[in-house]
């Protein structure tokens, strides 16, 4: 088992900065692929980014591609998903995610373990 625990969130003003962090614990990361999810009220979880194990290639939302990074420490075991140029449709509890053996990894359901989330809020 996985236990994730992500921090970081806040309110920021549109076009600030704010850096999530993810830690795991239980287990280690290094061989997980990990994500970002978020989900805005009213609406349903929606992928943000993703990170493979080995490799560390990337993949993004095309919503955030160009303004987010992912990138992961498994030294300290933990993912981070740094957002720049953040727009008031950021605004969303952000969830981290781990373990995407298979299938559609832009579904939530391709994923085995979660965070419990940390709000973003970006006004205008």
């Amino acid at each position: 088992q996985v236990q994730l625990v992500e921090s970081g969130g806040g309110l920021v003003q549109a076009g600030g900065s704010l850096r999530l962090s993810c830690a795991a614990s239980g287990r280690s990361i290094s061989t997980y692929a990990m994500g970002w999810f978020r989900q805005a009220p009213g609406k349903e979880r929606e992928f943000a980014a993703r990170i493979n194990w080995g490799t560390s290639r990337t993949y993004y939302a095309d919503s955030v591609k160009g303004r987010f990074t992912i990138s992961r420490d498994n030294a300290k075991n933990t993912v981070y998903l740094q957002m720049n140029s953040l727009k008031p449709e950021d605004t969303a509890v952000y969830y981290c995610t781990a373990d995407s053996p298979g299938g559609d990894f832009y579904n939530t359901d391709a994923w085995n373990y979660w965070g419990q989330g940390t709000q973003v809020t970006v006004s205008s």
